[in-house]
């Protein structure tokens, strides 16, 4: 099975705190490095994360405030004055290419490599996985994120192969890759990561996370401020809990937390006496996503 890693790159939300910057999250899949959302400061925790910057695929954006997206500009500078060539893939919502356009322009920078924008509401297609996206419910159009591993194939059975005149050798390789039915156990279903901020709960956070191996859920909020939470279109530690628990998700991650709290510990307890495996993300926190 590929490894599955998850690193916060960037935690608060709105304006960075002394030990947390704006959102940005990277997923590492068998090397393969997709980014979900890239605030101001982003290129400098990944100098510091175990994520290689070169290795970035794609860059979902949720939505366009500034905290989500004012470090594109910088990432794409530092990757061609590292000699990119490789085509890079952004997807978000519809306005971004405007600011793409705007920013490069005005500060006279032709990127080395290729920028492909890609429709926020397609299926994005990855070699062995695939990410869609729903609306959410935010003060301006944010998108909601699901990484879906292709499913691995069955459990290779070698006496079967024996059965059917297959010799140990280079040939139970190949049965294996072509995935032959004869040979191999019923497929392992891939592995869910949903990515959900900025947002109000809302159906289609549920509808996203169905399921999920890991949900990250944003979490601006404590409870006493659940009324501003909802003036303002974001979510508090319990709602995010309630999200969770809806949809059935194996473990709840807390991020984009306001910088008004150095403590997060009672949002994180206010989380787990809904959903009581939630952890609080931290920048520079690395996971593993297993089965």
């Amino acid at each position: 099975m590929q490894s599955l890693t998850i690193t916060f790159l960037g935690t608060s939300s709105g304006t960075p705190s002394r030990t947390r910057n704006v959102s940005s999250v990277a997923m590492t899949l068998d090397g393969t490095v997709l980014l979900f959302d890239c605030g101001e400061g982003t290129q400098h925790r990944l100098l510091e994360a175990p994520v290689r910057s070169g290795a970035i695929e794609a860059i979902f954006i949720t939505h366009l405030h500034g905290d989500h997206v004012y470090g594109i500009p910088g990432l794409l500078a530092t990757l061609s004055m590292n000699g990119r060539t490789r085509p890079l893939d952004l997807i978000g919502p519809p306005e971004l290419s405007v600011y793409l356009e705007s920013t490069l322009r005005t500060s006279f920078h032709n990127p080395s490599f290729e920028i492909r924008l890609h429709d926020v509401k397609g299926i994005y297609r990855g070699e062995t996985f695939t990410i869609t996206a729903l609306e959410l419910d935010h003060s301006i159009p944010s998108f909601g994120y699901c990484l879906v591993e292709d499913d691995h194939p069955g459990k290779f059975d070698p006496d079967k192969a024996r059965a059917l005149g297959y010799e140990p050798g280079p040939v139970y390789t190949e049965l294996i890759r072509a995935r032959d039915p004869r040979v191999l156990g019923a497929a392992r279903p891939g592995r869910r990561i949903a990515y959900c901020t900025d947002t109000r709960p809302c159906a289609a956070a549920v509808e996203l996370a169905r399921g999920a191996d890991v949900l990250i859920h944003e979490s601006t909020y404590a409870g006493d401020m659940r009324t501003e939470a909802d003036e303002r279109k974001h979510s508090t530690a319990a709602g995010a809990a309630r999200i969770a628990a809806e949809a059935g998700v194996g473990r709840l991650i807390l991020t984009h937390f306001s910088s008004r709290y150095r403590d997060v510990i009672p949002l994180l307890e206010e989380a787990r006496a809904i959903f009581p495996n939630t952890d609080a993300a931290e920048d520079l926190m690395t996971i593993e996503v297993t089965r």
